[in-house]
C-alpha cells in the first residue's frame, strides 16, 4: 500500500509511451501525488510530483502534441495540493496521538491493571470503547485482595464523553479505599453512593437526566465456597457450573448509584455457591445490546452454554472475537468484561 503511488506512476507512464500519443493516458499522471498525500510525508509527495513532471517533459519529447503545458500545470498545482493536505494529515494525526496518549493515561486511572491471580481466584478483564479513536468511556471495573476476601467491582455510568469517564473515576478510586476499609459490603455500596453524588453535584450534568451508575460489588472469601454479591441496577452475571448455566439474579434489587437519595438505601446482599471449576461473567450491558445487521442483541446466555471449561483469559478472548463477528466490528455501547474462576484445591 506504500508504494501504491509508485506502482500508479510506473503503470500510467508504461501506458503513455506504449499506446498511441491520441489516448493520452499522460493526462493521468497528477493522479500519482494526489494518492501519495494520503500515505506520505510532504518532502516524498513533492518529490514525486517532481518526478512525474519530468515524465511528463519527457513524453513529450518523445510524442509532440500531447498538450505539455497543460498536463505539467496540472502535476505543479496537483502537487502543491497534495503536499498541503499531507501537511495537514500529519497534523491530525499527530493531535490524534496525543488524544491517544491522554485516553492511556485515563484508563490507567480508572482501569489499572490487574494480577491475574489472587490465591486461589483466577480472573481476567475485557474492555471494548464504542467510539473508533476512544480507549475509555464510562464503563468501568476493579478488583482488590482485602483481609475480607477478594472484592469486585463492576459497572457503568449513564452518558459519556469525559464526563462519564469522571464520574467512572470518582466510583472507581472510591472503591478503592472503601474496599479496604470496610468489613461490610453494604457500607462500601453507600461510600460508592457518596462519592458518585459529590461528584455530580460539583460536575452536574447536561439536560433534565440525572447522571447515574449501575454496579456491582462481589465478594468471594479466600477459603472460598461461596460468593456475595450486591447488586445495584446491574446486568446479573452469569455461572457456568460443570455445563450447567445459572443467572445469579438479586432476590431485592439494590439502588443505583447517585439515586439512593431519592428512593432509600436499602441494599441487599445475596449469597451463591461458587465451588472450584465455576466460571464466573461480569459483564456491562454493551456485551447483551451489541446488535447485528437484522437488529438482535448478542445472545449471551446460549453463548456462554456453549463455552468449555476454560480459563478467564481464553473465556474473554473467545468473547471479543464472537462479539466483534456478530455485530460486523460495530460496537453501540462500551463493555466491560470480568471473568473469574475459582481454581482446583491441589491434591
Amino acid at each position: 500500500m506504500r508504494l501504491s503511488p509508485v506502482v500508479l506512476t510506473v503503470v500510467i507512464a508504461s501506458l503513455a509511451y506504449t499506446t498511441p500519443p491520441e489516448m493520452a493516458f499522460s493526462r493521468l499522471l497528477p493522479a500519482a501525488p494526489a494518492l501519495a498525500a494520503a500515505m506520505w510525508p510532504v518532502l516524498p509527495t513533492v518529490l514525486l510530483g517532481t518526478v512525474c513532471l519530468f515524465l511528463m517533459i519527457g513524453l513529450s519529447i518523445v510524442f509532440p502534441g500531447l498538450g505539455t503545458w497543460w498536463t505539467a500545470a496540472g502535476i505543479i498545482a496537483v502537487t502543491v495540493a497534495a503536499a498541503y493536505g499531507s501537511h495537514i494529515r500529519l497534523q491530525r494525526e499527530r493531535t490524534l496521538f496525543q488524544l491517544r496518549l491522554v485516553a492511556d493515561a485515563a484508563q490507567q486511572v480508572v482501569l489499572s491493571p490487574m494480577p491475574r491471580r489472587f490465591g486461589s481466584v483466577e480472573i481476567d478483564s475485557l474492555y471494548l470503547a464504542a467510539a473508533a479513536e476512544a480507549r475509555i468511556g464510562g464503563d468501568f471495573y476493579e478488583v482488590i485482595d482485602t483481609p475480607y476476601g477478594v472484592r469486585l467491582l463492576i459497572g457503568d455510568v449513564r452518558g459519556k464523553g469525559l464526563p462519564a469517564v469522571g464520574a467512572a473515576a470518582a466510583i472507581v478510586n472510591s472503591f478503592r479505599e472503601a474496599a479496604y476499609g470496610e468489613a461490610d459490603m453494604v457500607n462500601v455500596a453507600r461510600r460508592l453512593d457518596a462519592s458518585s453524588t459529590r461528584y455530580n453535584a460539583a460536575f452536574p450534568p447536561e439536560g433534565p437526566m440525572e447522571r447515574f451508575a449501575t454496579a456491582l460489588l462481589a465478594e468471594m472469601p479466600h477459603e472460598g465456597g461461596r460468593i456475595e454479591i450486591l447488586n445495584c441496577g446491574h446486568p446479573p452475571p452469569l455461572l457456568l457450573n460443570h455445563g450447567k448455566l445459572r443467572t445469579l439474579e438479586p432476590t431485592t434489587p439494590s439502588p443505583l448509584l447517585n439515586l439512593a437519595g431519592l428512593i432509600g438505601d436499602h441494599y441487599t446482599i445475596d449469597t451463591f455457591d461458587f465451588s472450584p471449576g465455576d466460571l464466573l461473567l461480569l459483564y456491562t450491558d454493551g456485551v447483551t445490546e451489541a446488535r447485528a445487521r437484522d437488529g438482535e442483541f448478542f445472545p449471551l446466555a446460549a453463548w456462554m452454554r456453549r463455552q468449555p471449561p476454560t480459563p478467564p483469559r481464553e473465556l474473554l478472548t473467545a468473547l471479543h472475537r464472537d462479539l466483534l463477528h456478530y455485530c460486523k466490528g460495530r460496537l453501540d455501547d462500551d463493555i466491560a468484561a470480568l471473568a473469574v474462576r475459582l481454581s482446583e484445591p491441589p491434591e
